[in-house]
């Protein structure tokens, strides 16, 4: 009797898939034709194909049923060879181990397994592996190689904490800051079109832009500074004069070692009112230390990447809005220090 509807015969268990498969050899052998069996045993013409390609070549044990699972040729893998693998990927990138790859992705962790141990997996168990291991794939935060860790970490354990504890001692208000740039061609966000489609987001083809320099506590406070001109150290120090008139106890500020910073125009300032205010120094190309940094970020993201601009006055003007709405509320200018990475900050 024909049947009406083809099978999915893997979902078969084993010894009925192998009592299909005889049945379907046999019945060909005996004059039916390759559609046909498909059709009689509810399968597709090409698994037909296959089941007798497999009896012409091994015989009856080609149908004979096999052991169920990853069919990478290599087995599994050991407890202690996992341990080693979830070790490596924690603490290695692909280059460092001589892998052809940037990130950790699934075919490079299992060309990591094939090198390391011989075990050949499927990029489907891999992935299963990895699944049970606890890791999830995630966008990777980019990190400047010359990035010194030895410095970060005294930084995080000794710096800091001195920093920390002479400005409760010396009562002074303890400020993070950091200049940013603000382009007119910014985009941010994704926009919804039909498949295939790409949306088009108009705008005008003049590009032009704005600085800001900004300060923050992790009380809340924010002062800022937008600014046509270029960083330079003479616009620094007004800013940093602003920042010293509108508050009323010495200002300790840390910030980045970008050369403005570190100027001698800017040291002889300092010098001039060491007591109204001291810089600090974070460590070198660590800017996910620097809870400004998360400023910056908020205000690409929806004062210039949502909005647009078509003039450069527009922009500055936005740039300014933006702002004094976050210096009127406080509470969001706090929740920058909970970012993961300047939680450290929060004391």
């Amino acid at each position: 009797m024909l049947m009406s509807m083809k099978r999915d015969a893997r979902k078969l268990q084993s010894i009925v898939q192998e009592e299909l498969r005889r049945r379907a050899v046999a019945a060909i052998h005996g004059g039916m034709r390759q559609v046909e069996a498909a059709e009689v045993f509810g399968v597709a013409r090409k698994t037909v194909w296959q089941w007798l390609t497999a009896y012409t070549t091994s015989g009856d044990s080609g149908l004979a049923a096999r052991k169920r699972g990853p069919k990478g040729g290599g087995g599994k893998l050991k407890g202690w060879q996992a341990a080693a693998i979830c070790n490596l990927i924690r603490d290695h990138h692909p280059e460092q181990l001589k892998l052809p790859f940037v990130l950790w992705t699934s075919e490079a962790i299992q060309r990591l397994i094939a090198r390391r141990f011989g075990v050949k997996l499927s990029a489907r168990s891999v992935r299963r592996y990895l699944q049970g291991w606890g890791f999830t794939p995630q966008k990777p935060v980019r990190r400047a190689y010359e990035r010194d860790p030895v410095a970060v970490t005294r930084w995080l354990d000794q710096e800091y904490p001195v920093i920390r504890a002479r400005s409760k001692v010396e009562k002074a208000k303890l400020y993070w800051g950091d200049a940013m740039g603000a382009r007119s061609d910014h985009q941010a966000g994704r926009s919804y079109a039909p498949r295939g489609q790409t949306p088009i987001r108009p705008g005008t083809g003049n590009r032009f832009g704005a600085n800001v320099l900004s300060a923050i506590t992790n009380r809340g406070d924010l002062a800022f500074m937008v600014f046509k001109r270029h960083f330079t150290a003479r616009v620094f120090i007004r800013f940093l004069r602003r920042l010293v008139k509108h508050t009323e106890r010495k200002v300790f500020l840390i910030v980045d070692g970008h050369p403005v910073h570190r100027s001698q125009t800017v040291r002889n300032w300092l010098d001039r009112h060491r007591a109204r205010m001291e810089m600090f120094f974070l460590p070198a190309y660590s800017p996910d230390l620097n809870p400004d940094e998360m400023l910056n970020q908020d205000i690409k993201a929806n004062a210039v990447g949502r909005k647009r601009a078509r003039t450069q006055s527009e922009l500055m003007r936005n740039l300014r809005g933006y702002l004094n709405g976050r210096r009127d509320n406080p509470s969001m200018v706090m929740r920058y220090f909970h970012e993961k990475s300047v939680r450290y900050a929060l004391a």
